[in-house]
């Protein structure tokens, strides 16, 4: 029995973390006997929870998120970066590939599908991301009732695959699209429209852990850790 067996950890994370997390905490909970109570969702909505006083030890989010929650006092400076996720679109598993490479080609995808699916528009960075993304191509109007918005990218991913049309396509992060089952990943934007999100975690500053915090911050930034975070989706 380790002295913290009783523990809990609270987490509250942006959706883009949660393969990341989850894969790690398995690791975490032997080394310490400790197991996460895990949020996850969009960034803004994590962001509103823990100025609300949701119980919060540990935080993940994008790095100017963080940047500005430290500079407000409500986290701990980032004890690290996870590295960096792109904005991908996504199908549903066993569809024909779109064609997204340039401008033009990711115009008539979206187009052509008949159902779009994306995270929140407001909160989520995919979804802010995407909804210009569609502005610059000028389809706003075209596309307008085929927009599915989920409150996190988790949960329009899951619904891509559940989707029952002919041709449906989702955007959010890539590794939310990776860790869900039912979709497979066409690829990153085009150069034009990249969107490479860093993200950090941090303690936050009511943590009622904060050394158990610090020691998961350390091990999802850990060197020995980088090949489950590629495979999550992180980039360095």
């Amino acid at each position: 029995m380790t002295p913290h067996e009783s523990a809990r950890l609270h987490v509250l994370s942006a959706g883009a973390a949660q393969g990341l997390v989850e894969s790690l905490a398995p690791r975490f909970l032997a080394e310490t006997g400790v197991a996460l109570l895990t949020t996850f969702g969009a960034v803004g909505a994590m962001r509103e929870k823990l100025l609300a006083g949701d119980l919060c030890d540990a935080f993940i989010s994008t790095q100017a998120m963080v940047d500005e929650l430290s500079r407000s006092g409500h986290v701990a400076a980032a004890q690290g970066a996870l590295g960096y996720v792109r904005t991908a679109i996504a199908i549903r598993a066993g569809d024909a590939l779109p064609e997204i490479s340039h401008r033009a080609a990711l115009q008539r995808s979206l187009c052509a599908a008949t159902e779009i699916f994306l995270p929140d528009p407001q909160r989520a960075t995919a979804g802010i991301h995407f909804t210009r993304v569609i502005d610059a191509l000028g389809i706003q109007t075209d596309v307008a009732a085929r927009l599915r918005p989920y409150a996190s990218g988790a949960a329009a991913m899951h619904a891509l695959a559940q989707s029952a049309s002919s041709t449906p396509i989702g955007c959010t992060q890539m590794s939310e699209i990776i860790y869900v089952k039912g979709v497979a990943l066409v690829g990153a934007l085009p150069r034009e429209f990249e969107l490479a999100t860093v993200y950090s975690v941090a303690v936050s500053s009511q943590a009622q852990q904060p050394e158990l915090a610090r020691r998961f911050a350390q091990l999802m930034c850990h060197p020995e850790v980088r090949s489950v975070r590629t495979e999550a989706g992180f980039e360095t």
